[in-house]
C-alpha cells in the first residue's frame, strides 16, 4: 500500500479524544515511514510550534488552505 502524502506536503492534523494535548493544525510530512498495518505513518512538523511527532494516515487531512 502506497502512502497517500508525499514529503514536503502541508497536512491538517485531526485530533481524537485519545490525543491529549497534541495541538491541532497544520503540519508539514517530514517523513513516510513504514507501518505495520494499512493505515501508514507519517512523522510531521507542526507549521507554528515546530514540534514534530509520528502520525497515523487517517489522523490527517489534505490542508485546502488558500494564501493569497
Amino acid at each position: 500500500m502506497a502512502h497517500k502524502y508525499t514529503v514536503g506536503q502541508t497536512v491538517q492534523f485531526l485530533t481524537g479524544p485519545q490525543d491529549g494535548n497534541i495541538p491541532r493544525g497544520r503540519y508539514k510530512v517530514q517523513r513516510l515511514l513504514p507501518s505495520e498495518t494499512r493505515d501508514m505513518q507519517y512523522r510531521v512538523k507542526h507549521v507554528l510550534d515546530g514540534h514534530e511527532r509520528v502520525v497515523r494516515e487517517s489522523q490527517l487531512a489534505l490542508d485546502n488552505a488558500v494564501f493569497s
